[in-house]
């Protein structure tokens, strides 16, 4: 994304406290215009003082009231101003968070599948706060600068139009290097907001999967592989900072130069008696307020560029498409459950073929187990019966209704899903059982636990079902909370049921009590069970050997095996020592 569509955007959305930007901005010019004021009383005051003895003291001492009056007004309008400012900032930042996380929700997974989570949320942490911070200096410091240039010029003018016009002349070498740098920190500041999105990812990995990296050992690989980013990223940090710092003394230099100007012309000005001693006093002055808001957006060139490079950054999530809109026209009465897949192909890449003229048809109630090698595309097939990608060809059916002309809410209402990735959120264990239900009575929140076994290791909870699981379910093993999401699936009472390697991280003890619940809670249902332990699906209606994307083979456990292909194969090499 182009640095000033990121800078429009931002603009854009600044119209939505237009109320509050005026009255910051009408601060801002009551503020500059008496600080403008100051130096032309400052000057009255030196006029009013002619030689020893010769000193006005009336109109001195209402002189300096007048002053003391300004400087009053200049506090209470800048405080004002910047109150204003940063509230402005709060919002759009409030805002701005709000939609990034909105977005994701709104997106196809595909998207948030092709980026690393970790640099997601650096962009709606570090990035987000960036923009805000960045904006708080580029209305303050652009704004004000704009208004109290145009100020001074006028006041230099009225006071002395040629004195006024070398400082002018002068303006553009100012603006030059201000301009030529700012091109040379943007590059260098948006390689550093991609690195601390890498980073953030790195970190994310590594902290999230410690018990990992201590059983492998990788303690010393993971602290060198951060190195090499920690590296980079100060590399890079260090020639974004170093070109950041050239544009203050740069423009102090030319500053200085037109403060030297302005002292010559004003000198020789005075002598020829074109300008009094109080005018001189007063010009100095406000060459020294024009230059200043040259050093003052110079100085803060880095923060500016680091929010600009950080909004393109947001702006790019902001601009991903939606998921296509659902087509609410068609709706399900009491799902039974009927799945029929009818010459489906699809692809997560387009040269990458996975699933090919893929048909099946699937009767209410059955039990359909999916087995084959890993990267068949089993997972693939759920992904597109819970709509999380949609078809390249061909379609799927739920109850004769194509899935597309439903809403995706009322599809996947129909599903109960437990993957092989348990996840449970920080709250109490009843919250995450209620997550798929939340009008779930405390009873029949129970019961589910109970149908899935997980009522007796609750029970000895210190506080049973109301307490707090950490973030990811960390004070729980992984049986456990496979456990719970077992029970969390029971308690949305579906149509069809999707299992995931749902009991991959159970005992066997406890598995042989799942499959018991599970056949329960199948019956009149139709399922789905993606396994790799072929013993947990002996009794399924139909078993689908998947590989390369196709079926090959199809049937019941026993037929499958006098077949003595290769469903044949991967079953005994399961039980080779039987």
């Amino acid at each position: 994304m182009k640095k000033n569509s990121a800078v429009r955007k931002l603009l854009v959305r600044l119209k939505n406290h237009l109320g509050l930007l005026i009255l910051a901005l009408f601060s801002a010019i009551v503020s500059i215009s008496l600080t403008l004021l100051i130096p032309v009383l400052v000057g009255n005051a030196i006029d009013r003082i002619v030689a020893q003895g010769q000193v006005y003291f009336e109109d001195v001492t209402r002189i300096l009231i007048y002053i003391a009056a300004a400087i009053v007004g200049v506090t209470v309008c800048q405080w004002l101003m910047n109150y204003l400012i940063n509230l402005i900032s709060f919002y759009l930042v409030r805002d701005l968070r709000r939609d990034v996380f909105r977005k994701f929700n709104t997106v196809p997974l595909s998207a948030i599948d092709s980026h690393a989570h970790g640099d997601l949320i650096s962009r709606v942490i570090n990035d987000v706060d960036a923009v805000g911070d960045g904006l708080t200096q580029i209305i303050l410091q652009l704004f004000s600068g704009a208004v109290t240039i145009i100020g001074t010029l006028i006041f230099m003018i009225a006071i002395d139009w040629r004195i006024a016009l070398a400082v002018f002349l002068l303006t553009p070498l100012s603006l030059f290097l201000a301009a030529f740098i700012g091109r040379l920190t943007h590059r260098r500041f948006t390689e550093q907001q991609i690195l601390q999105g890498q980073i953030s990812s790195f970190v994310e990995e590594h902290v999230g999967n410690q018990r990992l990296v201590k059983a492998f050992s990788f303690e010393e690989r993971a602290f060198e592989g951060f190195e090499q980013y920690n590296e980079q990223l100060y590399d890079v940090g260090f020639k974004a900072q170093f070109a950041g710092a050239l544009a203050n003394p740069s423009t102090r230099f030319v500053n200085a130069l037109v403060y030297a100007a302005v002292g010559v012309f004003g000198a020789i000005t005075v002598l020829s008696g074109g300008l009094s001693i109080g005018g001189l006093s007063c010009f100095l002055t406000y060459a020294n307020q024009y230059t200043k808001p040259f050093n003052e957006v110079t100085g803060v060139l880095t923060q500016m560029s680091t929010g600009v490079a950080a909004a393109e950054r947001v702006f790019e999530v902001l601009d991903w498409e939606d998921e296509s809109p659902d087509k609410t026209q068609t709706h399900i009465q009491n799902c039974r459950g009927a799945v029929k897949i009818e010459d489906v192909s699809f692809s997560y890449v387009p040269e990458k073929p996975l699933i090919r003229h893929f048909s099946l048809d699937v009767p209410s109630g059955s039990h359909v187990a999916i087995v084959g090698p890993t990267g068949c595309g089993k997972t693939t097939l759920i992904n597109l019966l819970m709509r999380f990608y949609d078809v390249n060809e061909g379609r799927i059916l739920l109850d004769g209704t194509d899935i597309r002309d439903l809403s995706r809410n009322e599809l996947r209402s129909s599903y109960g899903m437990v993957l092989q990735d348990s996840w449970l959120f920080s709250g109490t264990i009843m919250e995450n059982l209620r997550y798929g239900n939340e009008s779930a009575t405390d009873e029949e929140v129970i019961a589910a636990a109970k149908s899935a076994h997980a009522h007796s290791f609750i029970r000895r909870m210190p506080k049973g079902y109301q307490t707090e699981i950490s973030e990811g379910g960390g004070n729980l093993s992984q049986g456990q909370k496979q456990l719970l999401c077992i029970a969390r699936a029971m308690l949305t009472n579906p149509s069809v049921l999707i299992l995931d390697e749902a009991t991959s991280s159970i005992d066997t003890l406890t598995e042989i009590r799942v499959q018991k619940a599970f056949a329960k809670m199948m019956q009149g249902r139709t399922s789905f069970v993606v396994a790799h332990r072929l013993s947990t699906i002996k009794e399924s209606d139909v078993i689908l050997v998947m590989k390369d994307g196709n079926i090959i083979e199809q049937g019941s456990h026993r037929e499958l095996l006098q077949q003595h292909g290769f469903y044949d194969t991967l079953y005994h090499s399961q039980f080779e020592k039987q």
